[in-house]
């Protein structure tokens, strides 16, 4: 989606209970300096990159952070980046949530750690897949939800960036998948019992691959995605019945996580918080 924008870009906060203020981004700070009165077209990776810039405003310095994975997060770890090198930013020690973070991370200078040396976060800020109207989340289509959810569940806030085609009335609700990690030993045998877990809303159950491959990920485990022709129901009911599942590692609704998400939409960017 490209969308015409002028010299600002409107920023919304929306705290629950009614938008509280508005404030405007300089888009020449996101777009280059050579910006002009006429409108501009913005396309949707520049939307998530003004959304990315939002989210690094609540960045400090003399955090721990965790870097999400994905084309959203990786504006916001970009942004981290040159933050530190300008001296913005000062003692970030960043907790990546994918090898491929780890990499750009490494490559921007981002000085990194794991949980073992930081157990608690001060804020993560990453992407998703779906939210729905009680920001509950789904994430893990590119593959990294386990070690997403392990990191962004020990932070204290946890900033999800996303364009508004990530609204979805209910979890499941975009018809696109819901990802479950699983160990490799016999996991025909654990789709089957995915599915059968949901019968009664539609669910399909399919083995990710890749180049014809099973796709593997960071943690050499393949990847269930559900597939939902209805409403799944009570999230919480339905979390616990798939972890029941002793082949299951992790699956890809974040629950109850998000402290905040951040919307870039066609009429600009909407915060809603917690």
């Amino acid at each position: 989606m490209a969308v015409p924008c002028t010299e600002h870009f409107i920023i919304a906060e929306n705290n629950k209970k009614g938008f509280g203020f508005e404030f405007e981004i300089e888009k020449s700070a996101l777009m280059g300096s050579n910006s002009s009165m006429s409108p501009v077209v913005l396309t949707q990776d520049e939307l998530k990159k003004i959304a990315a810039y939002k989210a690094v405003e609540y960045v400090e310095s003399n955090m721990v952070i965790g870097l999400g994975t994905g084309s959203t997060a990786k504006h916001a770890v970009d942004r981290i980046g040159e933050l530190l090198r300008q001296g913005k930013l000062k003692n970030i020690i960043g907790i990546p949530t994918s090898k491929k973070t780890h990499e750009q991370a490494l490559a921007l200078g981002i000085p990194l750690a794991d949980l073992d040396s930081y157990p608690e976060l001060d804020l993560a800020i990453d992407g998703a897949d779906e939210v729905d109207p009680d920001m509950n989340l789904v994430k893990g289509r590119g593959g990294s939800l386990l070690r997403e959810k392990m990191i962004e569940g020990c932070c204290k806030k946890f900033v999800v960036i996303v364009d508004e085609s990530k609204l979805v009335n209910h979890l499941g609700g975009s018809g696109l998948a819901v990802p479950v990690e699983v160990i490799r030993f016999c996991w025909k045998f654990t789709a089957e019992k995915l599915g059968k877990l949901f019968k009664d809303v539609g669910c399909v159950a399919k083995l990710r691959t890749e180049n014809g491959e099973p796709y593997v990920t960071d943690n050499g485990n393949f990847i269930v995605d559900l597939y939902f022709k209805s409403d799944i129901g009570d999230l919480n009911a339905a979390s616990n019945a798939i972890l029941r599942l002793p082949s299951v590692v992790e699956h890809g609704m974040f629950i109850g996580m998000a402290t905040a998400v951040i919307i870039a939409g066609e009429f600009g960017v909407t915060v809603k918080n917690k």
